[in-house]
Order: C-alpha cells, then structure tokens, then sequence
C-alpha cells in the first residue's frame, strides 16, 4: 500500500514537471511543490506552535522601527507589481473582458510572467506579517483564517504560476489585490511610527470598504467569463476558483463590516494599544457604541475571537 501510494506521488510530481511552463521552470520555488509546501508547512508550525513556545517565557519585542521598513518596503513593492502588471497587458493590449493565457515569448508575455512571479513571491515575504505577530506577543491576532489565507495564498498561486504563468483575465484579482495592499501596507506604515501619526490615520474607517470593493470588482470582473460565449479561456478552472475566491472574502469582510460597523458588537482588544502591524487581510478599527474598535484580525467574531478551532471569550 505505501509503495503503491509513493509510486502515485512520483507519477504526479513527474507529470508536475512535464506540464510547467518551460518559461518559469527556472524562477526560484518554482522547480517543485515539495519546496514551497514544506516552507508553509514550517510557516503554519511556527505561527500556531513553534513561536509562540519560543516567546512563552520571553518578553514581548519591540519591533517599530523593523516594522516601518518593513511596511514602506511593501508600499514600494506592491506599487511597483501594479505598475508591471499595467505595463504587461491591463494598460496596454488587454480588453478588461476575454483576455486569453499567452503562451508565446512576446517581450510583454515574458513581462507578465515576471510579475506573476513577483507576486507569487510576495506572499512569502508577507508571512513576516505573523513573525510580527508571534514576537510581540499578539497571538491573539493569529487567528485560524490569518493563518489560512497567509499560507494558502502562496500554496495556489504556486500552481497558477506553474501551468499559466501568463494568465489573462487571471490575473486581475493579483493587480488588485496587490493595488490595496500598497493602501493598507501605507496605513500599517503610519500606524507602527507612533501616536504622533495617529492623526493621519483619520481614514482608517474607509479599509474596510475599499477590501471589500477589492472583492466586488474581483467577483465582477471573473463573472464576465459566464456570460460571454465566445470566450475560450484556455483553463476555466481558474475562473471557478478565483470566483469562489471572491465570493468567499467578500462575505468575510461583509460579516465584519455588519457586526463592527453596523450592529456595534465588535469588542475592544484586552489589549488597549493600537495594534501597530497588522495581517493585510485583516478590516481597520473603528469606534462603535463609543468603544474603541482596535486594528483586529477580519476573522474575529462579534464575541469572540476563533483562534483555530477554537472560540476564545472576551
């Protein structure tokens, strides 16, 4: 049985290697699952079970000035993914409907997979964000779908970039997602340099609108595949999945929104200070009911934070 099971294992990795684009076999991570997979797994061990061990007997760091490079580097990064991503077909050949994987070696379609690739990369830089988390102590931001959507981000796009490194219409929901994360990496940049900048962040209360605009124009954009028929997307595939992606974070955030913005349930963190890096897939605080609403994970409920499983009471 296990000699048969390693044997299935082998035939798929070997048929992994026959179907990567011969453009992106080189690009580092890129030769194997096995590689990016043990480094999530190892990134998932130590968010839930490893770092906190290390830091049970430590004092939690100060990490100010590491997190404002760290944050204005990602501003940097991801203006420079949209702008590459602009250049290699949405602000240049691309209709914004029926845009078709090129598998060609066009200077544009060499471009467009470089920036795939870039972003792919950009997830694992963004695994920082739970480093943040785990040395100083703020476990409690590492909730079940932080750490999810942290890993399993990086794990999917790894087969996008393998087998359509240039993907069309594929593609958008990575400009997007790469053009709010240079609006909320700024907001986190602001928010690690002190309360002398607290006034600044006076637009906090619109993140949460503008990550849920990212979703409705995501949802809306893939949508189009279902309704025009004449549209041969080469792997429609992933347009399921990026629609299901979509829908998915958009009821997320929705739910947030409702009971933070809405209802007023959200309750202020046991720990009053402002949060001060905070998960790029996690809503902004707010003020509520005359409460303070920190710089919390999305995926905390209205009473409790879902810490893996698990519901922790306030």
């Amino acid at each position: 049985m296990l000699q048969e099971a390693l044997s299935n294992i082998l035939t798929f990795h070997d048929y992994l290697k026959s179907r990567t684009d011969v453009r992106v076999k080189d690009y580092p991570l890129m030769g194997s699952p096995a590689l990016m997979t043990s480094i999530l797994l190892a990134y998932v061990l130590f968010a839930v079970s490893v770092g906190p061990r290390l830091m049970a007997n430590r004092k939690p760091l100060r990490l100010n000035t590491a997190m404002i490079v760290y944050n204005f580097c990602m501003v940097l990064l991801n203006a420079f993914i949209v702008y590459e991503f602009m250049m290699s077909g949405w602000a240049t050949t691309f209709s914004w409907r029926c845009d078709l994987i090129d598998y060609s070696n066009s200077p544009e379609a060499l471009r467009m997979i470089r920036t795939g690739w870039l972003f792919y990369f950009s997830k694992y830089i963004e695994l920082l964000d739970t480093v943040f988390f785990v040395l100083r102590k703020k476990q409690s931001q590492i909730t079940f779908l932080h750490v999810f959507h942290h890993s399993f981000m990086p794990w999917t796009w790894w087969w996008g970039i393998t087998l359509t490194p240039a993907g069309g219409m594929g593609s958008f929901h990575a400009m997007v997602n790469a053009a709010v994360h240079v609006i909320m990496y700024f907001y986190y940049g602001l928010s690690a340099a002190g309360p002398r900048f607290q006034k600044y962040l006076w637009w906090k209360k619109y993140m949460t609108a503008i990550q849920l605009t990212q979703f409705v124009l995501v949802s809306i954009h893939i949508s189009q595949y279902y309704f025009m028929k004449d549209c041969n997307y080469q792997l429609p595939l992933w347009i399921h999945l990026i629609w299901i992606y979509g829908v998915f974070f958009f009821l997320l955030f929705s739910n947030f929104w409702v009971q933070a913005y809405i209802k007023g349930k959200r309750l202020p963190s046991t720990d009053d200070r402002p949060k001060q890096n905070g998960s790029t897939s996690e809503p902004i605080s707010a003020t509520a009911n005359g409460k303070h609403l920190e710089n919390g994970s999305a995926h905390h409920h209205a009473n409790g934070k879902i810490l893996f499983g698990k519901v922790k009471e306030i």
